[in-house]
């Protein structure tokens, strides 16, 4: 018969416990590692890749500004500046040129109500846009309100200013105008 006997003056005591958990914090630690390792890796990586984008978007604005200044410096010379300016002024001839009348006149057909007369037009252009300067005579006040009325709501004139209303010097004639109108007003015929 076997007894078991402990003669040691402390009793054994199991650190089990102690390593089991130690282990298992070192395990916890080391993937808490690991994978705070590959987010700094990838986190690296990315910031590499932005600074070699932006790297190569400073070297294409260096090579745009270069061209910039190349054809700055080249338009900058007299003889283009001449050629520059005598194309502006081609392209404004053109401009006045290409004015549709036939196109204002159905306009101004459409608004235009019975006892009102155009006595003079003269399209202008100003900065892309054109003025016209307009003169019309009416038959009396209503006729008259009928019209710049029409021409305010229109969607193709804009910007309707009268300079002068007058009433009409002429008694004999053809002519019934009482009013003379003098306006100017910004047509967009497209």
């Amino acid at each position: 018969m076997r007894v078991r006997l402990n003669l040691a003056t402390k009793p054994m005591e199991s650190h089990r416990r102690f390593l089991v958990g130690a282990g298992f914090t070192a395990f916890v630690a080391a993937v808490v590692f690991i994978a705070l390792g590959w987010h700094v890796y990838a986190v690296r990586e990315a910031a590499a890749e932005v600074r070699a984008r932006t790297e190569k978007i400073r070297e294409e604005y260096a090579r745009y500004e270069e061209q910039r200044n190349d054809l700055k410096r080249f338009f900058d010379q007299r003889d283009i500046k001449g050629l520059d300016e005598r194309a502006a002024f081609i392209n404004g001839v053109i401009a006045v040129r290409s004015f549709n009348w036939t196109q204002m006149f159905m306009d101004l057909e459409h608004i235009l109500p019975g006892g009102v007369r155009i006595i003079s037009i003269e399209p202008k252009q100003v900065s892309g846009h054109v003025e016209l300067n307009l003169t019309f005579g009416a038959a009396d006040d209503e006729v008259k309100l009928k019209f710049l009325r029409a021409l305010e709501t229109s969607k193709k004139f804009s910007e309707v200013q009268v300079h002068s209303d007058d009433q009409s010097a002429q008694t004999s004639g053809p002519s019934t105008d009482k009013r003379i109108v003098h306006l100017s007003t910004f047509y967009s015929g497209a």
